[in-house]
């Protein structure tokens, strides 16, 4: 299959964080119809995807054939994951992005995700052999560093760049800090200085204002966004509108709002079967009501009902207590 990679970064850098659990693959897709320079999948482990040899849900899953899609891979073995970014690319990925930014215990404990930066000579030989083993741009997600005495992202992105990183996205925390506290956006401007490809900063961006002053203090070309999306899959258009001029999204209100959170739980429905699809929505649903202001009795029956038709039948009424929706300046629907 042959691949068109994206240039990067994309115009109007505006990009969908990965986030386990959340940024599956409806959710992606309702992000991206709004307007989103770059969604990134939820992270895979390279060892496990080539071992479990991925089926046709989880090729879906992965929408790697999707034009504004970024597969991202975590591991500690760099054969492995240069295997699994060519499979990936075999399926169509346009862009590899390497894991290096994840704190979660059960990642960095396998010497992955941000355990990395303990190791950067042993990272740069796993960049090394994922840029070797495809022809697509491959990107780095990373952190400041593993804790206070070991800020080195200048140093592990600067060699990251030389080995043939595309671009990187800096989380403004270290490691040791996982999401307490500020994130630093100024102490990402050390990086930006150190090389010459786009670095795109994360952490506390979670509206114009934010990613504005983010851009300002770090220099970065973009931003990502992560948690401040949840119940609004807008935002990410709404802040490519502020900050770069971009079309305004429609952001849904009254009817448009609950058709939109419908036609979420029946894809979610539809991509994972009535029973766990039921279940995964849930979490969805109830920051969609959060937005609301949904009154906590009919939020329950909402949220424990087992029939997805019962959902749908209540949905009109639990959404339409809304009105001016937080953290968007697009035109309504």
């Amino acid at each position: 299959m042959t691949c068109y990679p994206l240039a990067l970064p994309p115009a109007a850098p505006v990009f969908l964080a990965p986030m386990a659990g959340i940024t599956d693959r409806p959710f992606r897709d309702l992000v991206t119809r709004f307007g989103a320079g770059l969604v990134v999948s939820e992270m895979i482990a390279s060892h496990e995807m080539i071992r479990a040899r991925p089926g046709t849900r989880e090729r879906a899953e992965l929408g790697a054939e999707v034009d504004n899609t970024a597969v991202q891979i975590v591991g500690r073995d760099a054969h492995w994951m240069a295997e699994a970014a060519r499979m990936l690319t075999d399926h169509g990925a346009r862009i590899i992005d390497i894991n290096m930014g994840c704190p979660a215990r059960k990642v960095t404990s396998g010497l992955s995700g941000s355990a990395l930066l303990r190791e950067p000579d042993h990272a740069l030989r796993l960049i090394e052999a994922v840029v070797a083993a495809v022809d697509v741009p491959v990107t780095l997600k990373t952190r400041l560093g593993w804790d206070d005495d070991m800020k080195n992202a200048p140093e592990v992105v600067a060699g990251a760049e030389r080995a043939g990183i595309a671009m990187v996205t800096v989380h403004g925390r270290t490691r040791c800090q996982f999401y307490r506290g500020q994130a630093d956006w100024a102490a990402i401007g050390a990086v930006r200085e150190a090389v010459t490809i786009p670095v795109i900063a994360n952490g506390d961006i979670i509206d114009a204002a934010t990613a504005r002053q983010a851009i300002r203090q770090s220099g970065a070309t973009g931003v990502m966004v992560g948690r401040a999306v949840r119940g609004r899959p807008w935002l990410l258009a709404a802040i490519r509108h502020d900050l770069f001029g971009t079309p305004a999204p429609h952001v849904p209100r009254g009817t448009a709002l609950t058709t939109m959170v419908q036609e979420h739980y029946e894809a979610m429905i539809g991509f994972y079967g009535r029973e766990l699809g039921v279940r995964l929505a849930r979490k969805h649903l109830g920051w969609y009501m959060d937005d609301a202001g949904t009154v906590p009795a009919l939020r329950r029956r909402i949220l424990t009902a087992a029939r997805p038709e019962e959902v749908l039948d209540l949905l009109g009424q639990a959404l339409a207590p809304c009105g001016t929706i937080p953290g968007t300046s697009g035109a309504a629907a």
